[in-house]
């Protein structure tokens, strides 16, 4: 008995959908505006992914510049904190120098004492254009100091370094040739480096920026190579998997 009833009610269910009329769709205007409307939310959904990735951009941009100012606050009070260390040590050896010599030669405060001033140079040259980055925020200003203290110390322990900003700044400024002639001068003549990693990274930033991305891709991978576990590595490996 609830079979037949079962089986009479699916019938009934089946009858009235087959006699339902099918819809339909509009023809003319209503269909041309119906487009148009997919065609507007369609424009829409770009520009939204198009500003998206604008922000994107910006924020990283605004991120390695932070990352930029980190790193340059860090060099600067390790070699302040180099400087001072090496003080004590020469003021050490002085007290000991002085405890092993003989009264008579002890020199006089009239006496003039050869002094070096080349490092307090080096040091006042690099820190005055490091300020100029972090703590003015003259840039262009910035570019003439750090080439300045390149060509007048290109021994220092810190030319690398100036190197890299110098660098950084030029491809901040779009000067692309001029920062990857800075960049270059980072990897093949300092191979210690620790910006030699960065600076490479750089190099494959400014071949993307030139359309070269066979020449960016050799790069990274070199990174990855050669610096597995570090920051730069990282760098690579995002910009690579946006080639």
């Amino acid at each position: 008995m609830k079979r037949t009833i079962l089986t009479a009610a699916l019938l009934s269910v089946m009858s009235g959908a087959m006699a339902a009329p099918a819809p339909v769709e509009e023809i003319g205007g209503g269909a041309t505006g119906s487009s148009q409307d997919r065609i507007a939310k369609l424009e829409r959904i770009l520009k939204a992914k198009q500003q998206n990735e604008f922000d994107m951009q910006r924020r990283l941009d605004q991120l390695q510049n932070e990352v930029l100012e980190l790193r340059g606050l860090a060099e600067q009070q390790q070699y302040q904190m180099d400087q001072m260390l090496q003080r004590q040590r020469q003021l050490y050896d002085d007290i000991a120098k002085l405890s092993t010599q003989p009264a008579a030669s002890i020199p006089s405060p009239t006496t003039p004492v050869d002094t070096p001033t080349s490092s307090l140079g080096e040091t006042a040259s690099y820190e005055a254009a490091v300020n100029l980055v972090l703590k003015e925020r003259k840039y262009e200003e910035a570019i003439p100091a750090f080439s300045q203290f390149i060509a007048q110390y290109p021994q220092s322990s810190y030319a690398p370094n100036a190197n890299y900003w110098l660098g950084q700044l030029l491809y901040n400024k779009g000067s692309l040739d001029e920062a990857k002639a800075a960049f270059v001068i980072v990897v093949d003549k300092y191979p210690q480096s620790s910006k030699r990693g960065d600076s490479l990274v750089k190099l494959g930033m400014i071949a993307e920026k030139q359309n070269d991305k066979a020449g960016a891709s050799a790069l990274y991978n070199s990174v990855l190579k050669e610096y597995p576990n570090s920051a730069s590595a990282r760098l690579a490996k995002q910009q690579l998997s946006s080639l």
